[in-house]
């Protein structure tokens, strides 16, 4: 070997130890987050005793049953169900955070500590909508984590995730933010934190640390094909989550803001029709009759650009900063109309559908959690495709009613009874016109089918 080829290759083994080390120095450690974080973060159980659907002596099946083959329909025997999930201590005095699903419909919900004490604990409040719920246990002089700032994180940034998938307590689990405020169809009101921490089921409702070992999301859902991680997971910001705890902490509910509109994307060639200078902004499509947006004097083909004198940016940035805004407050909104910018005064209203289930009697109504559904709206081209004037998508189906009588991911419901449902609103408005506990047919729309379904609408729970 020439002598120049010596140099080359000791300059090359230099080069290569440099780039080692720099490699090695640039990976954090994260045991020392680890061994503090761990014992606020908690595992939960939750029960529960499945309420399989009777049938009334009245109903269609039951009496053809009974006048042509002799049989009467026998009731199901009720099933007991258990699921499993994550929850990290937010106060030293017993109040847990976790997510909604991870025990929504339990009779008896039980957190496992990292001592390995076993404490029942009880439900102070649920937020379908966000996927948050506060629980509490009795205990004292429990660590709780520190709370920090996900308006803070920079997309590339290490995070941890520490949790129970598939049961095995205390995993620990790294990667980078993907990307931030991210909306998902099923989700309007949370702008997700994307990551790429292996999260899987028995992870919900842990907490999502950054590198200073600070709490700065919930870890609540995954994008799957497989049922499995995939590299796709989101966690609900630990801020939007706080503002839930403070309402549910203080009224047991959460009272959200109403603005009444229809909104789409800004695309560039709607940009251009309109006179933007970028396609930026919510296009508000239609205004609701007699809805703080009306009184406002917004109106169809307005673009709202800011909201409260921050940009909106996304089309979804807009449903997340009303939902979270006070309701009985007045707020700016700056839109684009006849190409021209303009300011408008808002009053916040709460939403609708939650003042209804406020001023309702509990154990009359229906309980719209315990259907365990999420739906969104047929977009235009998919009524086209579908070729049907209107209904809403199923997009996911977990414990509950809803599963029980049959739904399936991907299934358009398009009638509640003799009453056509054509978008969330109607479906929700539907619902809650109907007599709790009882059982009512539901026509759903599957790969070019039409099929009816049976679906018990089950009470509020008044413990709850």
């Amino acid at each position: 070997m020439s002598l120049r080829q010596h140099g080359l290759t000791w300059l090359s083994a230099i080069a290569f130890g440099l780039f080692s080390g720099l490699a090695q120095a640039a990976l954090p450690a994260f045991d020392a987050i680890v061994d503090a974080a761990s014992p606020s973060v908690v595992n939960i159980s939750a029960t529960a005793k499945s309420r399989p659907a009777q049938i009334a002596s009245g109903d269609d099946i039951q009496e053809l049953l009974r006048r042509f083959y002799g049989l009467e329909a026998q009731p199901q025997q009720p099933r007991t169900r258990q699921s499993f999930g994550s929850g990290f201590i937010i106060s030293s005095d017993g109040y847990v955070l976790t997510n909604n699903h991870v025990i929504d419909q339990a009779d008896k919900v039980t957190v496992r500590l990292s001592d390995r004490r076993e404490v029942e604990a009880k439900v102070i409040g649920t937020d379908p909508r966000t996927d948050i719920a506060l629980i509490k246990i009795a205990a004292t002089d429990l660590p709780a984590v520190k709370i920090g700032d996900p308006s803070k994180l920079r997309v590339g940034e290490w995070v941890l995730a520490i949790g129970s998938p598939f049961g095995f307590d205390y995993s620990a689990t790294a990667g980078i933010v993907s990307a931030k405020s991210r909306a998902l169809p099923s989700e309007a009101y949370v702008p997700f934190i994307q990551t790429d921490v292996a999260i899987n089921p028995g992870n919900s409702g842990g907490p999502l640390f950054n590198a200073a070992g600070e709490v700065v999301g919930i870890n609540s859902q995954i994008y799957s094909r497989s049922g499995g991680f995939m590299g796709l997971s989101f966690a609900i910001p630990v801020d939007v989550a706080m503002e839930v705890v403070g309402q549910l902490r203080d009224k047991g509910k959460v009272s959200r803001g109403y603005l009444g509109v229809a909104i789409q994307e800004v695309t560039k060639d709607l940009a251009d029709a309109y006179g933007l200078a970028k396609p930026a902004g919510a296009l508000i499509s239609s205004v609701e009759p007699e809805s703080p947006a009306a009184r406002a004097g917004l109106k169809a083909g307005d673009v709202v650009t800011e909201f409260d004198g921050k940009p909106i940016t996304l089309s979804a940035e807009l449903p997340q900063a009303i939902g979270r805004a006070k309701v009985g407050s007045v707020y700016s909104l700056g839109i684009f109309r006849d190409r021209k910018a303009q300011q408008l005064k808002v009053a916040i209203e709460p939403l609708p559908e939650e003042e209804t289930a406020a001023g309702g009697a509990k154990g009359t109504t229906p309980d719209l959690s315990r259907l365990g559904l999420r739906l969104r709206d047929l977009q235009e081209a998919e009524k086209t495709q579908l070729k049907i004037a209107g209904g809403v998508l199923v997009v996911q189906v977990a414990d509950g009613s809803g599963a029980e009588a049959g739904l399936a991911v991907g299934d358009v419901i398009t009638q509640i009874g003799s009453t056509p449902v054509n978008n969330g609103r109607e479906f929700v408005a539907a619902v809650r016109k109907l007599s709790a506990g009882q059982t009512v047919p539901l026509t759903v729309a599957r790969r070019g089918n039409s099929l009816i379904l049976a679906l018990r609408l089950e009470p509020q729970d008044s413990a709850r």
